[in-house]
């Protein structure tokens, strides 16, 4: 699925590794990415926690879409941070699951997102 993702690929998003159920991908913010506030503009923080959730949740299985997801900005990010976005599953549920992610910049918690999946009928893979 990242390897169709060019919206997520043009920002510079890296996909480190996934598995059954996990992602984890790295991004750098760049100049374009920072806000009228000198600090990273959440929707950039947002994408990249998003990208992990459909990474990890389209890890094993059937085409699974976002349902919902909502995050908390708990600090900063700047120009230049390198940030990691861990993604976790918490539990799958018929066609449904949840989503954990964390976005850091060293040990240092950016963001912490949750995402509600949801698998679409009869469809096994990408077209």
């Amino acid at each position: 699925m990242f390897a169709a993702d060019k919206a997520s690929q043009s920002l510079g998003i890296e996909l480190l590794d996934a598995g059954d159920g996990t992602a984890r991908l790295r991004m750098t913010i760049t100049p374009a990415m920072v806000n009228g506030h000198g600090i990273a503009h959440g929707g950039y923080l947002f994408l990249l926690a998003d990208t992990a959730f459909a990474c990890a949740c389209n890890s094993s299985g059937p085409v699974t879409v976002a349902a919902g997801a909502d995050i908390s900005f708990v600090a900063s990010a700047h120009e230049g941070d390198v940030l990691i976005a861990t993604a976790h599953e918490r539990t799958r549920y018929g066609r449904s699951g949840i989503y954990d992610v964390t976005v850091q910049r060293g040990s240092d918690v950016i963001a912490e997102f949750r995402g509600r999946s949801r698998a679409l009928r009869g469809i096994k893979e990408r077209p």
